[in-house]
């Protein structure tokens, strides 16, 4: 059966039970004297491995420690301020050289790709990672996804090209020196 006593409001409650108030930091039977005669009897005894035992620990313990501190200063720090320019584009300029611009970026994009994973492969390789088969299945794959691609690419360049009544391909060369040109500047470097 359990006792409730009644406060304002006729709220019951449940009083604290008396253990909580008496609790001791140390438990009942150490008391810090004790606890400190048992430390100075360990350490005057003597034993051949109590003290590497007590390097050890103590090497342990400031090892987690500092892998706390660093780990507390990891990726903390601010970065430098990139600046990032983009390309600005002559607003009246055609679909033809558009198409023709995005032909040349998917052309740098698939040798970036290309190298990245000549890069891989020499990890693979290095590894022991068998990759040959799948790069042969996957390649296949790529390049039909890649020719679909090129192809609507020529076909809106055809399109293009016979909408602005223009029979000859703009040279990629030229393109590429127009869009350089276009281009804003590299940012100077400060000293």
């Amino acid at each position: 059966m359990e006792v409730f006593s009644q406060c304002a409001g006729n709220v019951p409650f449940r009083p604290e039970p008396p253990y909580i108030d008496a609790m001791a930091i140390f438990p009942r039977p150490v008391s810090p004297r004790g606890a400190v005669g048992d430390l100075w009897n360990y350490l005057v005894e003597r034993r051949a491995h109590k003290w590497p035992l007590l390097g050890l620990s103590a090497a342990l313990t400031w090892l987690i420690i500092w892998a706390f501190m660093v780990d507390a200063n990891t990726n903390t720090m601010p970065g430098r301020n990139k600046i990032y320019y983009f390309q600005s584009w002559d607003a009246n300029r055609s679909d033809a050289a558009i198409i023709m611009q995005q032909k040349l970026d998917l052309a740098e994009a698939e040798a970036a790709m290309r190298k990245k994973q000549r890069e891989m492969q020499k990890v693979a390789d290095a590894f022991g990672i068998e990759w040959r088969e799948e790069a042969q299945r996957n390649g296949a794959r790529h390049a039909k996804a890649l020719k679909r691609v090129e192809d609507m690419l020529d076909a809106r360049l055809a399109k293009a090209q016979a909408k602005e009544g223009k029979l000859s391909d703009t040279p990629v060369d030229a393109l590429r020196s127009e869009s350089e040109s276009a281009a804003p500047p590299s940012p100077a470097k400060t000293q």
